[in-house]
């Protein structure tokens, strides 16, 4: 495993890094397990969504707001106040890869237990979850990422605090996802093609299915932070890399030249 403490991007390059990584772990490349955030914020949608049908393009364009399409799946994120995570890794991978549920939870038992460390009270949310009814009708925007929560997705006192989304071809996953710090996703109201109604009914939505680590760790927690968390549960093995270090992971991705993945 290598985690890669990497650094702000735009929403469009932090897609492209994953993407590639996600070739790499088809290659059969090591487990990555990038921590990122999203400089200047902005929207990413799933790659299944039509940007057109799910959001107010000419409002993100008149208000600077980039959008990008996800290697993963999901629903449309606004991108602020959060520490971002990608985990990539071969299918056959002994640790990290297996079966979606297999994957799914081993990636939420430690992410959980890193947040747990830095004083969170954070757990996992109960077998089924909780899917409310989509706010805006059958002909509006599908559901939100953060407005429901499913098995082993990370809560606090049953508020989502991560969401996640995993994609698997034939032989790599890459999964992606979110911790929230503070109230910035639910910015995305403001972009939805949507009316004006149901643009507040889904802020008051997220609003109150989610909740943010910002209490326990402060208004602007660096990445490193998380990162120092992460090292501490991860197995002894594991490689750190910080920033630029990690720039040849990708161009590796490409030509598959770097450590392949262990099967036990």
């Amino acid at each position: 495993m290598i985690l890669w403490c990497d650094g702000p991007h735009d929403p469009a390059e932090q897609m492209r890094r994953d993407a590639l990584l996600l070739a790499g772990a088809e290659a059969g490349a090591e487990p990555v397990l990038r921590l990122f955030r999203f400089a200047p914020f902005g929207i990413t949608i799933g790659r299944g969504q039509d940007p057109a049908r799910e959001l107010d393009l000419d409002r993100c364009a008149r208000d600077r707001v980039q959008v990008a399409t996800r290697p993963t799946g999901g629903r449309a994120i606004f991108h602020a106040d959060e520490w971002t995570y990608s985990l990539s890794a071969p299918l056959a991978d002994g640790a990290w890869g297996g079966s979606p549920a297999e994957a799914f939870a081993r990636a939420s038992r430690c992410l959980l237990a890193s947040l747990v460390r830095l004083g969170i009270p954070a757990t996992l949310a109960p077998r089924g979850g909780d899917r409310p009814p989509r706010p805006q009708g059958r002909e509006g925007p599908a559901p939100l990422c953060f407005a429901s929560t499913a098995r082993h997705e990370i809560v606090i006192a049953g508020r989502k605090l991560v969401g996640s989304a995993q994609r698997r071809t034939g032989r790599g996953l890459l999964q992606q996802g979110s911790v929230l710090i503070g109230p910035g996703h639910l910015r995305l109201a403001d972009y939805l093609a949507a009316p004006a109604a149901h643009r507040e009914a889904v802020r008051g939505a997220l609003a109150r299915a989610t909740a943010g680590a910002g209490p326990w760790l402060g208004p602007d927690p660096p990445l490193e932070r998380w990162a120092d968390g992460l090292a501490a549960v991860l197995p002894p093995c594991t490689r750190r890399l910080s920033g630029a270090a990690g720039a040849a992971l990708l161009t590796a991705a490409q030509d598959g030249s770097y450590t392949r993945a262990s099967s036990n």
